[in-house]
């Protein structure tokens, strides 16, 4: 029997602007899809396709949703194109859900803080609070000036603590072997996307450069996809992946081929609501390798706190990733 099928797009305001290289990010756009089984459950997933991370965009789910219909077969995810990662990466779990059993009862989370001198007033509280690991997005100012407000951030903060940085790909190569040589001897747990993904040469800087310094280099907009993941395994990459599952498309299939290569993974946010967060953060608390403080300290994070996921603490328990109640989301979203 078929299940009934049903999708709603949503744009929701940031509480503020996040602010990234690639410019002010102001509100999330994506879309929430249901599926009700003939036995009567119900599975929602989210597409939350990130701009300019080379997957689709929503206007593209969109249509797509439209045309699957009221009704979903057995043949439901194979009707969705391949390059709509997020769409079908949302259609797999409303349909199949989360079967992962957890491996953890809690994790340990990374402290998102804003660009620029604003990382100053917001890093001591969060280390008040106990969080030890602080994300920082790079490569917005010149980089002597960023590199001097690194140092005050290691100043203001406990001893233990440690940073990783991200540049979004903002960096060209003299400026990224800038960084990497100053931090070499600083709490840098890595560097995070130091060049742009996809330009002429890009895959091979990385790996001269992850070659050439000791701070280990993490893979985000290069591994936008399945396809990516593979080649990046095939030249036994040894930093770290930084994965996204809202946006990988077969992500349990990707996770498969990590742990086997025994690969260094951290889960990220995509900075999607609570439904596409809980899926993501199940796989999290799933991972068979070693845990690494999440990448999901992005909470409070829309002007509606309706849609935010758990709010960030130095540990995130998989009780508070149960509590999420998705119908709640679906029906806010009407």
């Amino acid at each position: 029997m078929d299940s009934q099928f049903a999708f709603r797009r949503y744009c929701l305001a940031f509480r503020h602007p996040v602010r990234t290289s690639h410019g002010p990010w102001t509100e999330r756009e994506g879309l929430y899809v249901r599926v009700e089984h003939p036995d009567g459950t119900v599975g929602l997933g989210e597409a939350a396709p990130v701009p300019g991370f080379g997957t689709e965009t929503v206007a593209e789910d969109e249509a797509c949703c439209r045309s699957l219909g009221g009704r979903l077969g057995d043949d439901a995810i194979s009707r969705v194109p391949g390059h709509l990662r997020a769409l079908r990466n949302a259609l797999a779990f409303a349909i199949g859900g989360s079967a992962d059993n957890p491996r953890h009862s809690s994790l340990g989370m990374a402290a998102l803080l804003p660009a620029g001198r604003a990382a100053l007033a917001e890093a001591p509280p969060k280390a008040d609070a106990g969080f030890r690991v602080f994300k920082w997005k790079v490569g917005m100012a010149a980089a002597e000036d960023e590199m001097s407000l690194l140092d005050d951030l290691i100043g203001a903060l406990p001893p233990g603590s440690r940073f990783r940085l991200d540049a979004n790909g903002a960096w060209d190569r003299r400026t990224a072997e800038k960084w990497l040589d100053r931090v070499s001897e600083r709490p840098v747990e890595f560097v995070e996307q130091p060049v742009a993904h996809g330009a002429k040469g890009a895959d091979d800087c990385l790996v001269g450069l992850a070659a050439d310094y000791p701070t280990p280099i993490a893979l985000d907009e290069s591994i936008a996809g399945e396809a990516d993941v593979g080649r990046w395994l095939d030249r036994g990459w040894r930093g770290y992946y930084v994965v996204k599952p809202a946006v990988v498309g077969d992500v349990r299939a990707v996770l498969a081929r990590l742990a086997k290569a025994h690969a260094r993974v951290v889960f990220s946010s995509a900075l999607e609501t609570g439904i596409g967060a809980q899926a993501a953060l199940r796989l999290a608390f799933a991972w068979q390798g070693k845990a690494l403080s999440l990448g999901f300290g992005v909470w409070p994070l829309f002007s509606d706190p309706r849609f935010d996921g758990p709010a960030a603490a130095p540990f995130l328990r998989i009780d508070d990733v149960n509590r999420i109640n998705p119908e709640a989301l679906w029906s806010a979203a009407s």
